[in-house]
């Protein structure tokens, strides 16, 4: 079977993705000089547009696509760049998609006013064209991205987050969003409620599928050294595959590698030691068999809807969001 590409899956909606775009680039504009350099340079790191394309899709899936539709993907798209830039600077983060951050070359201060701008900017375009229910949506995802990050920081002091915690911190800090844009998309389009409640537990299936391969692409080993990244063990975050691995753990063997995490997670021979354990308790396979699980949620939800060329993009970008090596 042929790999899809990001190309393949815009293909059905290049001439509105490329409209889109030109919303999006409208938008960030600012008499401010310093901000519109600083706007400029986020559009050129752009990646690979996953949430507008979802915006789209599901648009297109529910009727047309519209104004309504680009400005919905606009909002999502500046609240995506406004979250990345804020998470930067509470990360401490120098590097986003292989260019320098905007902190680290402008410093904290203004990182946070950008992404203040960024997000304002959307309110405002929500609001100028009365579209109080593409804004609803959107709030709700902010809401609740503030919530899941602030109750992994929570959870993460005492390293005691149960399987439930981890499915409620992963749906509200990465799985919401993507429900977002798949609501927005139907809502954009004129879809029953029913319609947009199903493309909003459509994404939300699939935001949790692909924090979950993040997890395994955390663990897995690279092809030229052998070694995982370990990152997320580093920074004391509670994975699925962790998670399992101690719940199937004697109390000495929790300890022991509750301890290697909290006290030596910047040692990287503790690090191995803490992955080796995750595949020894089989912590791997089972967060595989959990993805998979979500992924056929995803796509369940879509069987009351007419078979077509977007509804098999839909699919493929599901596809191509979780058969990602990086």
């Amino acid at each position: 079977m042929s790999r899809t590409t990001i190309d393949t899956i815009k293909a059905p909606i290049a001439q509105e993705l490329t409209i889109f775009e030109s919303h999006f680039q409208d938008a960030m504009k600012s008499p401010v000089a310093l901000l519109d350099v600083i706007m400029a340079y986020i559009f050129k790191r752009k990646g690979k547009q996953m949430r507008p394309l979802f915006v789209l899709l599901s648009a297109q899936l529910n009727g047309a696509i519209g104004e309504r539709t680009y400005r919905g993907a606009t909002l999502t798209e500046l609240l995506h760049n406004a979250t990345l830039v804020h998470d930067d600077v509470v990360d401490n983060a120098y590097e986003r998609r292989g260019f320098f951050s905007i902190n680290a070359l402008w410093k904290n201060k203004i990182s946070v006013l950008v992404g203040d701008y960024l997000l304002s900017k959307g309110l405002l375009l929500s609001i100028e064209h009365n579209d109080f229910d593409l804004l609803k949506i959107t709030s709700d995802a902010v809401k609740r991205m503030s919530e899941g990050e602030l109750l992994q920081i929570e959870k993460a002091r005492k390293l005691d987050i149960t399987e439930a915690v981890y499915y409620q911190i992963i749906a509200n800090k990465t799985a919401s969003l993507i429900a977002a844009c798949c609501a927005i998309g139907a809502a954009s389009a004129g879809a029953t409620p029913q319609k947009i409640e199903l493309m909003r537990q459509f994404g939300e299936y699939v935001g949790i599928a692909f924090q979950i391969k993040d997890d395994l692409l955390d663990l897995a080993l690279e092809a030229d050294t052998g070694k995982p990244k370990g990152i997320d063990i580093q920074e004391k975050k509670m994975t699925l595959p962790l998670i399992y691995g101690l719940e199937k753990s004697s109390f000495l063997e929790k300890r022991k590698i509750i301890n290697l995490i909290k006290n030596h997670s910047q040692d990287k021979e503790k690090v191995a030691e803490v992955v080796r354990f995750i595949y020894q308790k089989g912590g791997i396979d089972y967060a595989q068999k959990a993805m998979k699980r979500y992924i056929d949620q995803a796509l369940d939800t879509l069987n009351g809807f007419e078979n077509n060329s977007t509804k098999t993009a839909l699919i493929e970008l599901v596809h191509f969001s979780i058969d990602r090596t990086k």
